[in-house]
This record gives C-alpha cells, sequence and structure tokens, in this order.
C-alpha cells in the first residue's frame, strides 16, 4: 500500500501541487509554520466533523480553518444545518484516508463536503498537509476553495 504522500501525489496528479517534505514535523500549525518560515495563520488544518443533521443520518465534513484560528462549531453547524460532533481517528481516517496530523484538504477516497474558513483569504499562499505529517504544499485561498469545492464561511475565531 502507497504511503500517505504517495497516495496524495496519485490523487491530485491532475492540479498543480507541488508538495514539499519538511525535515521537522508538521503536525500542528506552530509546527508547520516554524518548518515552512510563514505565519501560523498561512497553515491550513485540515478537520473532520461529523454533522448529525436532524433526522440522525451523520456526515462527514472537511474544515480547512486557518492555523492561527479555533474551528468555531457553532458558526459551522449554522453552515450545515446539523449538529456538528468531533470526529474520532477511526472516522477522519475511514473519512480522507489518512492519519491525523497529515490530513491533506484533498485527495481523499470519495469527496467530501468542506468548508472553508473565509479568514484563510487573507494570505497570497497558505500551506496544507500532503498526506503527512512531514509532507505540505502551497496553494491559493482560492486554489482550495475551487479544488475541493468547498463552502466560504466564517468558521474561524481567534
Amino acid at each position: 500500500m502507497a504511503s500517505g504522500p504517495e497516495r496524495f501525489l496519485a490523487a491530485t496528479a491532475h492540479l498543480p501541487i507541488t508538495p514539499q517534505r519538511m525535515p521537522d514535523s508538521t503536525h500542528t500549525a506552530a509546527e508547520a509554520a516554524a518548518a515552512v518560515g510563514c505565519a501560523v495563520g498561512a497553515i491550513v488544518k485540515s478537520l473532520v466533523f461529523v454533522a448529525v443533521h436532524p433526522d440522525d443520518s451523520r456526515e462527514p465534513v472537511l474544515a480547512l480553518v486557518c492555523g492561527d484560528n479555533r474551528a468555531d462549531l457553532d458558526a459551522l453547524a449554522g453552515v450545515l444545518g446539523a449538529r456538528v460532533e468531533k470526529a474520532d481517528a477511526k472516522t477522519v481516517k475511514e473519512t480522507t484516508g489518512y492519519s491525523i496530523g497529515g490530513v491533506p484538504p484533498l485527495g481523499h477516497p470519495a469527496p467530501v463536503r468542506t468548508v472553508v474558513d473565509r479568514d484563510l483569504l487573507r494570505f497570497g499562499t497558505v500551506w496544507s498537509a500532503a498526506g503527512s505529517a512531514y509532507d505540505v504544499f502551497p496553494a491559493t485561498p482560492q486554489q482550495l476553495v475551487d479544488w475541493t469545492g468547498g463552502e466560504l464561511a466564517d468558521i474561524g475565531n481567534r
């Protein structure tokens, strides 16, 4: 089975993405910013949640949040029209194909509903995980919106 970064490269081969392997861990936003040499806010946190709809159906959702923001679960729930729960590690892996700390915003086994923190637009370039806690790639916030089919919303707070 291919490693996370190899799987990510294969899944995104049609896009102009150039992952970079960092010598130090990028598991957290602060670690990633230090490794890349950018502001913490320019790091994209790919966070998986579960939307619990009024009919009790459950839908995994990916929130792309600015590295210096916390996900605002009430705001996310408002966007989704559902109660929001944090996904466990098993759900994250099943939904995205990647482990926590290396979840990319795209390149998953199946499309995942994605909501993008509007605050990312304050940066020209943002950095996202590319399949492991050591691999990242640069993109513009608009590219992430386009590539993920994501919905821009105010889902982050500092």
